[in-house]
């Protein structure tokens, strides 16, 4: 004789599984469509990283090649300027001895000195534009620690949603999204002026 009444628990077993898939079905979906468009995020804040710096890399290049310009003008102006001064020192020897210098000399030297001039002034042009884009490029490479930041904190958030979706947690779910929405909120903040 039995000790006490039978109760069939495995059909119980059965239904209480049941209604848990069901529930917990949903929640995967709902963490699987989460963990889904922040990937998508990502996924384009990595691009725009990746394209921001590509940019400032290419901008940092031109500023380098206008600086080897602008330092070539530079050494041509000091030789200009050497030219001019040995101009000035052979005319000098000339006055030296007695004689009046060779009207040459006086003419190179003009030359050359108002040859420094433009050269001097296409130097500074050439710097300014050298400036200009190396501030531009500074200016890319901080949209692109901000693209990485989002990147992380996005990753950090998909990595939370696969947690809870192993775990079955709400509260783990709940904090990848709060992460998640962070790291929206900065790659949205990177377009801002």
């Amino acid at each position: 004789m039995p000790e006490g009444p039978e109760v069939e628990t495995e059909k119980l077993h059965e239904a209480i599984h049941e209604e848990l898939e069901k529930e917990g079905g949903g929640f995967l979906k709902r963490i699987a469509l989460t963990t889904a468009i922040l990937a998508a995020i990502a996924a384009i804040a990595s691009l725009q990283a990746g394209a921001t710096v590509n940019e400032a890399l290419v901008l940092k290049t031109e500023a380098t090649v206008l600086q080897a310009q602008a330092s070539d003008q530079w050494a041509y102006y000091q030789a200009k300027g050497i030219k001019a001064a040995v101009a000035e020192a052979s005319a000098t020897s000339w006055v030296a001895i007695g004689k009046p210098a060779p009207p040459q000399y006086d003419d190179n030297q003009k030359r050359y000195l108002g040859e420094q001039k433009e050269i001097q002034t296409k130097a500074k042009e050439l710097e300014k534009e050298r400036d200009a884009k190396s501030e531009e490029a500074d200016h890319l490479l901080h949209r692109h620690h901000r693209f990485a930041d989002a990147v992380a904190l996005l990753q950090v958030s998909i990595a939370l949603g696969a947690v809870a979706a192993l775990t079955r947690s709400r509260l783990v779910w709940f904090g990848s999204m709060a992460v998640g929405a962070f790291g929206i909120v900065l790659f949205a903040l990177t377009f801002a002026p």
